[in-house]
């Protein structure tokens, strides 16, 4: 039986900024490859070391995202997943920057301060995918280090709830953008369906990111991504969850950043308690004992934090129908066939 393969490649009027809020651009089944393209967050506009987004760039038109996907029989109640089959730097270049009032170590708009704000800054970062690195080049002297490249998204997400329009630098429950490196290809997300279709929207490619995104961006790259989604009839998870080949997670995203620690680490817990049928304090002891807790992003709007669990723990359970083997396998098989 073949793969249905489709194609997203948006121009750039079809773009969008927010989650919520817009018909979608494709309609396909569940089991289908998709084919799409990702423009940087700032849609492409920063090119170099002077090209600083406060005068190259127009709020709110920054963090742009290719989307929204319907998936066909999708109802509110469902599960949708993404699977990231293939993530790939479209340029040999990529950019961060610092921006005054953005990032976990200046002064915010909610973290009210007498001194100035960080500068604005840019670096510019060679991007050699053949060789599967970049280099980060300093701004102030000679030094220069290639960093390996893990290409990842930083926004994913679907539909909010009850018709709401979220912006997409904003994570949340429906997803957005939680700015979590475990984001990467092999990684399935699950989402919980809010509305017909799910409506699921991709973008904020980097090349790489640190855990937190502390200086407020990663490795700002336009990417050339490859996904799988599919349908779960019911079992809609109250936050999106992500599983791979090791560990299943967890997210939270919230301010304070305890909140949003504490949301991660609750839906883990309940997660292990449902699969295993344990007791809650039960499962709330061994994901104290055997849970990771990486941060996502410490910079949003929300910050957004992961709880993750290693399956070794959880020896032979399956979540979500097995989806994630299945999609793997079909990503797989599309790469072989794709040559």
């Amino acid at each position: 039986m073949s793969i249905e393969v489709v194609r997203l490649h948006p121009d750039r009027a079809d773009l969008a900024y927010a989650f919520g809020g817009r018909e979608p651009l494709l309609t396909v089944k569940p089991g289908t490859v998709v084919e799409l393209t990702t423009e940087d967050c700032f849609g492409g506009a920063v090119r170099g070391v002077d090209d600083l987004p406060s005068r190259v760039c127009e709020f709110p038109y920054l963090n742009p995202v290719t989307g929204p996907i319907a998936v066909e029989g999708a109802e509110p109640g469902d599960t949708v997943a993404v699977h990231f089959v293939d993530i790939r730097p479209t340029r040999d270049w990529a950019v961060s920057t610092t921006f005054p009032h953005f990032g976990a170590l200046t002064a915010t708009h909610t973290t009210a301060m007498l001194h100035e704000a960080l500068p604005e800054r840019v670096w510019l970062y060679d991007v050699d995918v053949a060789r599967g690195v970049c280099r980060f080049n300093a701004r102030r002297s000679d030094f220069s280090v290639e960093l390996p490249l893990d290409p990842m998204h930083g926004t994913v997400g679907v539909a909010p709830a009850a018709d709401e329009v979220i912006m997409s630098i904003t994570p949340g429950a429906h997803g957005g953008n939680m700015d979590t490196p475990e984001l990467r290809a092999g990684t399935t997300a699950y989402f919980g369906v809010n509305v017909p279709g799910a409506l699921i929207s991709i973008g904020d490619g980097h090349c790489r990111q640190g855990e937190g995104e502390v200086c407020g961006t990663a490795v700002e790259a336009a990417m050339s991504t490859v996904i799988v989604v599919d349908l779960v009839k019911g079992g809609a998870p109250a936050w999106p969850r992500l599983e791979d080949d090791d560990f299943l997670m967890s997210t939270g995203s919230a301010r304070p950043l305890e909140d949003a620690f504490r949301i991660s680490q609750h839906d883990l817990v309940g997660w292990t308690a449902d699969l295993v049928g344990l007791d809650a304090l039960d499962a709330y002891q061994l994901v104290s004992q055997a849970g990771l807790a990486p941060a996502g992003n410490v910079v949003d709007t929300h910050y957004t934090m992961l709880a993750k669990l290693p399956k070794g723990v959880l020896p032979g359970v399956v979540v979500f129908d097995g989806v994630h083997s299945r999609l793997r396998a079909t990503g797989a098989r599309y790469l072989s066939e794709r040559g």
